[in-house]
């Protein structure tokens, strides 16, 4: 848990994601995201299949389905954690990497444990987003982070409602709050892919609830195309625009999340998966 003087101010965290004028539901952008034919396997056996996934900008979409599915594999092919067997993925038409899916610039993931610098300053940890178009001095040394780039990361931490405890060491703010600098991280990264490999099942109820709100705000009011995956059937319904069922590494459905059944999601659990690591 956060220790004393280290409770962001309530005010903030309730009402920062709410002050910014909302997109009518349905207005998406772009294409953003367009996997096609996306297939993996472990040891010689198949995790995904032949999966194809769009996501919009503007769209939180959600992968669900049973350890095995394939889902944070598709993630981390095209987080270009690992290589795909075969596919294509592209991001507004262009292809994610050239030899492997996966582009450091424009795609940002955030893991279920968010992966701080706990030692570190929470304002230095979100600078560390723009590692990758600083030169090498600036990347070397956290001091020599650019006053525009602070700036900037002030900026992502007030997106976020954190701006108060950008001083804080990391390691000493609450799960949820380390979740929400993991992502004001990625918001610093330019990111116009945001990638969630369960980015709550290691939170209490509110703190996931706050989260999500977050990853959903950020979709639908900054534009971001944000693709998820999530073990929890309900909040994935109270906060997704749409849902996709995987079973046995392929899409079983793809549906609004208002259409999704109790009896569609049921049927995802009910059949065992295919083994394979982080599926």
């Amino acid at each position: 848990m956060v220790g004393a003087g280290l409770r962001a101010n309530p005010a903030q965290e309730a009402g920062a994601l709410s002050a910014r004028p909302r997109r009518q539901p349905g207005a998406l952008g772009p294409m953003a995201l367009e996997v096609r034919q996306l297939r993996a396997s472990y040891g010689g056996t198949e995790v995904l299949t032949g999966l194809d996934i769009d996501v919009r900008s503007g769209e939180l979409v959600t992968l669900l389905g049973a350890n095995g599915s394939g889902k944070s594999t598709a993630l981390r092919c095209l987080a270009g954690l690992r290589a795909p067997d075969s596919g294509s993925a592209s991001l507004f038409g262009e292809p994610l990497g050239n030899t492997r899916l996966g582009d450091q610039q424009r795609v940002a993931m955030v893991f279920q444990q968010p992966a701080l610098v706990r030692r570190l300053s929470v304002l230095d940890n979100v600078c560390s987003g723009a590692l990758g178009r600083l030169n090498w001095r600036q990347s070397a040394c956290r001091q020599l982070f650019p006053s525009a780039l602070r700036e900037e990361a002030m900026r992502c931490l007030d997106r976020v409602g954190l701006s108060d405890l950008a001083a804080a060491q990391a390691g000493r703010l609450s799960g949820g709050q380390q979740q929400r600098v993991a992502v004001a991280r990625a918001l610093c990264q330019r990111a116009r892919l945001l990638l969630a490999d369960e980015p709550v099942s290691a939170l209490d109820p509110a703190a996931a609830e706050q989260v999500l709100s977050l990853l959903a705000d950020l979709a639908h009011t900054d534009g971001l195309a944000v693709l998820t995956v999530l073990h929890q059937p309900d909040l994935a319904r109270r906060y997704s625009d749409r849902i996709i069922g995987l079973l046995r590494g392929n899409a079983v459905f793809d549906l609004r999340s208002s259409k999704v059944t109790h009896a569609a999601v049921s049927a995802l659990y009910a059949s065992p998966s295919q083994p394979g690591p982080a599926a």
